[in-house]
């Protein structure tokens, strides 16, 4: 099975406009996770931007990328429309966030190695959380599962409600997931999920893979013991970026 990852990395951003080509040491964002992601076990590896900059800024590096339009409501759809513009005829798709420059190849390996499996036509990771604080997070995505590893339900809220307990003791009464936003696919469910409008679930949660889960599909969820790595969401995030990885 041909599996290929695709970095959504559009120029606009509200809180961070021009975010992928910042710099982070000697090297812009997405050169270091393009970069990091060629490290994984991936057949292929290509940049769908909506911006020129960033289009030529990944050939100069020597990456693949291709121009997409600006108008896609997610990374899911700038994917579905970046698979029909690769060569290749790849099986399925690993989506991999482009201000995730420092994230661990392991992770990819794990999501791709889900989707390979004929049972498998969605597939994303989880951390179990370890910070109480974060379960009370809107921005901290909860997901539950079941025993086979299928996601039953992702939410801003916390995930299992406990009843008849004190929201100080729930941290030690149940388990807590953080979803990691990475997400792979299977190539036809891709493309079936980009055609299909948005639910109420999504709309309340502005989530969505509860779309996904909406429409009867089923999102395997693998467990992943890799830490937490730094993300860059707004500029304040670049000064945590400690100066060993700036290298």
């Amino acid at each position: 099975m041909k599996v290929v990852g695709i970095i959504p990395a559009r120029f606009g951003s509200t809180r961070f406009p021009g975010k992928p080509l910042v710099m982070i040491g000697s090297k812009t964002m997405i050169r270091r996770t393009y970069e990091q992601v060629l490290k994984s076990s991936l057949d292929a590896v290509v940049v769908a931007t909506d911006d020129r900059r960033i289009f030529e800024e990944v050939q100069d590096f020597g990456g693949k990328a291709v121009m997409t339009r600006a108008d896609h409501r997610s990374g899911t759809d700038r994917c579905r429309e970046a698979l029909d513009l690769v060569d290749g005829n790849y099986d399925a798709v690993v989506n991999i966030q482009g201000d995730e420059p420092f994230i661990d190849p392991c992770q990819i390996d794990q999501v791709a190695e889900l989707i390979r499996r004929d049972d498998t036509c969605l597939a994303t990771l989880a951390r179990r959380i370890a910070d109480p604080k974060r379960i009370v997070n809107p921005n901290t995505v909860k997901v539950v599962f079941d025993h086979e590893g299928n996601a039953l339900y992702f939410s801003r809220h916390p995930l299992p409600y406990v009843r008849d307990a004190e929201l100080d003791q729930w941290f030690e009464k149940a388990d807590y997931y953080q979803h990691i936003g990475i997400y792979a696919y299977k190539a036809d469910t891709l493309r079936a999920i980009a055609a299909m409008p948005m639910g109420r679930l999504e709309q309340a949660e502005s989530l969505e893979q509860l779309r996904w889960l909406e429409n009867g599909l089923r999102i395997r969820v693998a467990v992943t013991e890799v830490k937490e790595t730094i993300a860059i969401d707004t500029p304040q995030d670049l000064l945590n970026i400690p100066k060993e990885l700036c290298q």
